[in-house]
């Protein structure tokens, strides 16, 4: 990989030469952004490539609040017809995720919208008789050319939650166009708050349809939480869990328009805790969510690293699963890293 242009001159510049004030602060902030993308770039060595130009037919019109079986079969045939117009247009790459989507035509979609790098919210449970929902908010590079990892996870917090608690439901949310990893778009909160604004909406009609006594959590990863930090959720949101992040552009857990409890961690080798923590002129997201200044409760991420969160038994998943149920508390800190979450009545 070549060098960025700068970057090994930055690196070895004296100490006693560098800058004071703001012009300290922008080279500080060139070489967080930096080291972050080179990092990304090591981590991933080959970004989700997007398919922009695949037809793909308008997204199905159906009725908002129509009976579940007919929402998720009209959004299933609309998945069909765009694998094979992929299919038609020689695009068989994306034709052959599509037509794993389907899933031998047992998936449930809430949405799907085919064209360019896609959008889909997928159903695991019954959300219109579940009392225990988690919504999952994926981070950066998820589209439907990766949307199979996406939904792995999903899958894993399902089965991590039905063993335990039968009455749950978990909605993969991928309804925005999420920056790629290795781009200026990911050090930006502009397609967060496009997202948020989607993603707010949806809540609420979520919200409107479940049955009285549930309880929804949101689980943010990545880019995903400053997509969550944005977003207004209503009262049955007691929950907003932030892993694998950024930052989310505020100070505090305080300063976000929720009224949920607001949970952070990070797995032992995430390579995005060695990234500094910065903003500056709407680049960046400031405060590590979960530096105790930031005031989000800490959960046990276990060693994992930036893509093990939603891994099967992992410490990661299984505080994730405890923060959905209710059966979770705040873990013990140690520097950044936390021990095992104590066990406590449900609520």
């Amino acid at each position: 990989m070549s060098r960025p242009e700068g970057f090994g001159e930055v690196e070895v510049q004296d100490a006693a030469r560098r800058p004071r004030g703001p012009r300290r602060a922008r080279g500080r902030l060139r070489r967080t952004l930096l080291a972050g993308l080179v990092a990304a770039a090591v981590v991933v060595p080959v970004t989700a490539a997007a398919s922009p130009d695949v037809p793909a037919p308008v997204p199905a019109a159906v009725a908002e609040w129509a009976p579940a079986p007919s929402v998720y079969a009209a959004h299933l045939a609309n998945l069909a017809q765009a694998a094979r117009m992929a299919q038609d247009a020689g695009r068989t790459g994306r034709a052959a995720k599509l037509r794993a989507m389907e899933a031998g035509g047992t998936a449930r979609f809430l949405a799907f919208d085919g064209r360019g790098r896609g959008r889909a919210v997928e159903v695991f449970g019954d959300v219109d008789t579940a009392d225990r929902i988690s919504v999952l908010v994926p981070g950066s590079d998820t589209t439907l050319d990766t949307y199979q990892r996406f939904r792995a996870g999903a899958l894993a917090l399902q089965q991590r939650l039905q063993a335990e608690h039968p009455r749950s439901a978990v909605v993969a949310w991928l309804g925005y166009d999420t920056p790629g990893t290795v781009s200026t778009t990911v050090l930006s909160a502009d397609r967060a708050d496009r997202a948020a604004g989607e993603l707010g909406p949806f809540l609420s009609r979520l919200q409107q349809r479940t049955a009285p006594d549930a309880r929804l959590s949101l689980l943010c990863h990545s880019y995903g939480s400053v997509v969550c930090a944005r977003t207004r959720t209503g009262p049955k949101v007691t929950d907003m869990a932030l892993f694998g992040s950024p930052g989310t552009g505020s100070g505090s857990a305080a300063a976000l328009p929720t009224g949920a409890r607001v949970w952070a961690g990070r797995g032992g080798a995430d390579w995005i805790g060695h990234v500094p923590h910065v903003r500056l002129g709407g680049i960046g997201f400031g405060t590590d969510p979960v530096d105790p200044a930031f005031g989000a409760r800490a959960f046990a991420a276990g060693p994992g690293g930036h893509s093990d969160y939603l891994k099967p038994g992992s410490p990661s998943l299984d505080s994730l699963a405890r923060i959905v149920l209710g059966t979770a508390a705040t873990a013990p800190r140690t520097g950044t890293a936390t021990t095992a979450l104590r066990e406590v009545p449900r609520a």
